[in-house]
């Protein structure tokens, strides 16, 4: 059965076509996966259906009725839900009260009545066969928590269509074989998943069926067991992805742009790591969430006060590591939240680019905006950045595109070192093969890298070395020839304690 129909429909913003004559259909019980680059329009067609947006003409039916959605709370009361990439829970509620917000809470007398409402949370979470302790607030639930418990909240309202928008970031493998074991289970019960992903392989394991958007329209929707990768790849950027090339072995005598001897934080996320960069090498850091990989980062850059041990850049010492002083000492960090760590939205992408080294434009009395925009400008085309202009507003442009000028950002500040934490966390295949070619001609100019992802293989295709972390401690240092993925992630789930070293 046709659960949702979509014709004809079109989105403009100004004189720029967001969505162009696109049309869809799902059926109940299916997977169907939605691709394309970033700023194809999957997510405005996305908030069209959750009633975020407004259609300009076009038509939507659902179970066969014409239907409008004219906002959110009349997308949730027909049965769409959708969980975002940026997850939606309040911090400081508990899983159970995350869970009703927006709902109507069982109530006794003047007050809630308690336990009605974890009796039915409860029974929710039995019968969909999540595992987490709604009795954890949000801020302190891991990511594939926080994901599930988001799914829980859509289906407290009978959701018939789960928008799922790139679910598994921030996820390893095994935590996202969870999310995968509930979606077989939201499936068979008849719910429709709308499954919008970067990840080829989770598309190709999960999907019935995948629609392919370009420049705002719907160029093809295909049969997942009759198409294949490069398919999909022609039909989502109409050309081949230019794969990075293998780059050649670092030296072990080079110098070493980052040297961490038994560093350590006073809460305890990261217990007395060590490791180093040497110039031109690409340095893997690869653990569980939870594993300490973010802190280590924030500890190195400055945002994490450090309880003992020592760091050094370039052989110099850093007493009091603090923001500031990286930047001035060359270190930048591509943070794994860019929109909250890295960007100010309601900025323009100049004044985003070159907030952290406005000095450089300062006259003595005024910003040098000529030599500003010009160098913004150069930095825009050579990113390749998708936008009306430097003075677009940041928060407008797709994901894809902010992380570029998040990297163009820190290349203003010309690094000697790049602390990276998931950048390519949710853009597309494209944009990532451009962050890999990046990084590796950085690493080619002599600047250290110290990149962190969920994504093993990742990890494995771009590093030269690589540190595993577990439980906080760095267990093991591997020289990229040959490692499995198997290897790794038995390092992982050790529980031995050192570091040991394998060439």
């Amino acid at each position: 059965m046709t659960l949702l129909k979509v014709a004809g429909l079109n989105k403009v913003f100004g004189q720029h076509y967001a969505l162009s004559d696109v049309s869809f259909e799902i059926a109940a019980g299916e997977v169907h996966a939605l691709v394309g680059e970033n700023g194809a329009g999957k997510s405005t067609f996305i908030k069209i259906m959750t009633g975020v947006y407004s259609l300009d003409s076009g038509t939507i039916e659902w179970k066969g009725q014409k239907v409008d959605i004219p906002n959110p709370g009349a997308s949730r009361k027909i049965g769409i839900n959708v969980v975002h990439q940026d997850r939606h829970l309040v911090p400081s509620f508990t899983g159970y009260e995350n869970l009703f917000v927006g709902l109507d809470y069982p109530t006794r007398g003047v007050g809630v009545n308690w336990k009605a409402m974890k009796r039915r949370a409860e029974q929710l979470r039995s019968d969909f066969g999540v595992e987490i302790d709604l009795n954890k607030t949000a801020d302190r639930m891991s990511p594939p928590e926080k994901t599930m418990l988001e799914i829980l909240r859509a289906m407290m309202l009978e959701c018939q269509l789960l928008i799922l928008d790139e679910p598994t970031a921030s996820l390893t493998d095994q935590e996202a074989e969870k999310l995968f074991a509930l979606i077989g289970r939201l499936t068979a019960q008849g719910t429709a998943i709308l499954y919008v992903s970067h990840r080829m392989d989770e598309i190709f394991r999960l999907s019935d069926r995948i629609t392919v958007f370009r420049n705002g329209q719907r160029v093809d929707t295909v049969n997942t067991a009759e198409t294949d990768k490069e398919q999909l790849i022609r039909l989502m950027s109409n050309a081949e992805v230019k794969k990075s090339q293998k780059r050649a072995t670092v030296k072990s005598a080079a110098d070493k742009v980052l040297e961490v001897d038994r560093l350590s934080t006073k809460d305890g996320k990261v217990r007395d790591a060590s490791l180093n960069v040497r110039k031109g090498e690409i340095v893997g850091i690869f653990g569980l969430a939870g594993a300490g990989r973010t802190e280590l980062l924030e500890t190195i850059y400055g945002l994490r006060s450090p309880s003992g041990g020592s760091i050094a850049v370039s052989g110099r010492a850093v007493k009091a590591p603090a923001p500031r002083s990286s930047i001035e000492n060359g270190v930048v960090l591509i943070p794994e939240e860019r929109k909250r760590d890295a960007l100010v939205l309601g900025m323009t992408i100049r004044e985003n680019m070159t907030l952290p080294v406005l000095k450089r434009f300062s006259g003595m009395l005024k910003l040098r905006a000529r030599r500003e925009r010009d160098e913004v400008n150069a930095w825009m085309k050579e990113m390749n950045v998708k936008a009306a202009g430097s003075e677009q507003a940041i928060g407008q442009l797709s994901g894809g595109n902010q992380q570029k000028v998040v990297f163009a950002k820190a290349l203003l500040s010309d690094p000697v070192l790049f602390l990276c934490d998931e950048p390519t966390q949710a853009v597309d295949v494209m944009t990532r093969e451009e962050i890999h070619r990046l990084l590796k001609a950085q690493a080619d100019k002599g600047c250290g890298v110290l990149f962190v992802s969920s994504d093993l293989q990742e990890v494995l295709d771009i590093a030269d070395r690589l540190y595993v972390l577990h439980d906080s401690r760095i267990v093991a240092e591997l020289d990229n020839d040959g490692v499995t993925p198997e290897q790794v992630l038995g390092y992982c789930y050790s529980h031995g304690k050192g570091s040991e070293q394998h060439g």
